[in-house]
């Protein structure tokens, strides 16, 4: 799949705070969401689909991608 993020409005968390560095998130078309690193907003962002989307973020507040 490729989808072109180059017009996308990209944003943090409202919690970020200057000093750290965190994802970026964007609403894309056809209810597509764009995840990328802050750091490097120039490199590649990984693309979901709505319902991809909705499965990855109540993952992670299930706790399903925290380290043992």
């Amino acid at each position: 799949m490729n989808i072109d993020t180059t017009n996308a409005r990209w944003f943090k968390s409202t919690r970020s705070t200057a000093t750290k560095d965190c994802v970026e998130v964007a609403h894309l078309d056809d209810g597509m969401v764009g995840m990328r690193d802050s750091k490097n907003p120039t490199g590649p962002a990984l693309v979901f689909t709505p319902g991809a989307w909705d499965t990855f973020t109540a993952g992670v507040v299930d706790g399903e991608f925290n380290r043992p």
